[in-house]
């Protein structure tokens, strides 16, 4: 095999979630990674009768091209045509597949799969109270400026959850996926920033309702230079928990940047933690260990576990998780960590939010409560 497949889950009596990690463990041709990886992933949801919640894929770009005709072919019937956020990252240690990370849901009643101007970008599942939204890859790849696709990704969002009477208060966790993202974070920012305050997201007492999210430097493999992927909380009202500081950080939006360090909700099995991507930042929003690959990989991961603990998390709470290295030489740096760690990693090499950025993790935790 040359790759490997794990799995976490947590159940209630009315849901099993179960995530999904499936990697590269050795080099080998691409569509035979893609083979192994998509027939594993379709044995165990039809082994545990579970549906796919969300889903994504890394990859490079030569990769990413031949994954949709290989994952439909070994999928079968299990594909709903929901398309998964297809993202484009540089080689690795292990060649041109980074992994798949899939949410998938066991209950009585399938997803209900969301349309939306004609695509299917999402699922909502509904289980004795709890009701629970999924969207992928939304973008705006009509228009032509970074700036005008930023501003319709977050307007179409907002059009499909108002059609669950739902908007940006349910939401605890964005994935926010930026091709060339050096060349335009300060324009995104303020597209988001702006976005938010009209809606009153962000108000002068309130910037405490923001989702956690993850801004980065991968590219949507098909629409633009950016997209969105998001979950949102439809039942119960108001459960979403907001760390605006968290750990050893302080509040993003001090220094630009619209988003929590960690939310924590109610999700169809659990109380889940959503922990924003996080990388080598002071107190104060600075840069740490600028040039000392080493020094900031041991300094994210100081910060991560500082959120997990402020959340009465552990290690052993960790559902998925994805490491953002700039160059494989930070990801060969990274591997020794990663080794010592029983988190379900995928590690993509892409640009980060600063040019001094050279690593930045993010992780998604079940609470032990």
């Amino acid at each position: 095999m040359a790759v490997n497949i794990e799995t976490r889950s947590i159940e209630s009596s009315v849901a099993t979630e179960i995530f999904i990690l499936a990697r590269p463990v050795k080099t080998a041709p691409a569509d035979q990674q893609w083979r192994e990886i998509f027939a594993g992933i379709k044995n165990i949801l039809a082994s545990r009768e579970a549906y796919i919640l969300q889903e994504r894929i890394f990859g490079n770009e030569e990769a990413i091209k031949i994954a949709p005709e290989v994952r439909a072919k070994e999928y079968g019937d299990v594909d709903d045509g929901v398309e998964p956020s297809f993202l484009v990252c540089k080689e690795g240690l292990l060649g041109s597949v980074a992994g798949v990370q899939i949410h998938a849901i066991r209950c009585k009643d399938k997803p209900q799969v969301i349309d939306f101007q004609g695509k299917r970008c999402g699922r909502v599942v509904n289980v004795p109270g709890r009701k629970y939204l999924a969207l992928s890859g939304i973008s705006g790849s009509e228009f032509d400026s970074s700036v005008e696709q930023a501003k319709a990704m977050f307007e179409k969002s907002e059009a499909i959850l108002k059609q669950f009477n739902s908007d940006f208060f349910d939401v605890p966790r964005t994935w926010i996926w930026l091709g060339d993202i050096l060349s335009w974070y300060r324009q995104f920012n303020k597209v988001r920033n702006n976005f938010f305050a009209e809606r009153d997201v962000i108000t002068e007492s309130a910037i405490q309702t923001l989702p956690a999210s993850t801004g980065i430097g991968l590219a949507p493999a098909k629409r633009g230079i950016c997209a969105m992927d998001l979950v949102a909380v439809l039942e119960p009202a108001g459960c979403i928990q907001y760390l605006s500081a968290a750990g050893r950080q302080q509040c993003a939006f001090e220094y630009g940047s619209a988003f929590s360090r960690a939310t924590e909700a109610i999700t169809p099995a659990a109380k889940t933690i959503f922990i924003s991507g996080t990388a080598s930042i002071d107190i104060n929003g600075a840069t740490t260990n600028i040039g000392d690959p080493l020094g900031q990989i041991k300094e994210t991961m100081e910060n991560i576990r500082a959120v997990l603990k402020d959340m009465h998390c552990t290690d052993n709470d960790v559902v998925q998780a994805v490491a953002y290295c700039k160059t494989a030489e930070e990801e060969k740096i990274f591997c020794n960590f990663k080794n010592k760690s029983a988190w379900p990693w995928v590690v993509a090499i892409c640009d980060i939010c600063r040019p001094e950025l050279l690593f930045e993790v993010e992780v998604t935790a079940i609470s032990p409560g």
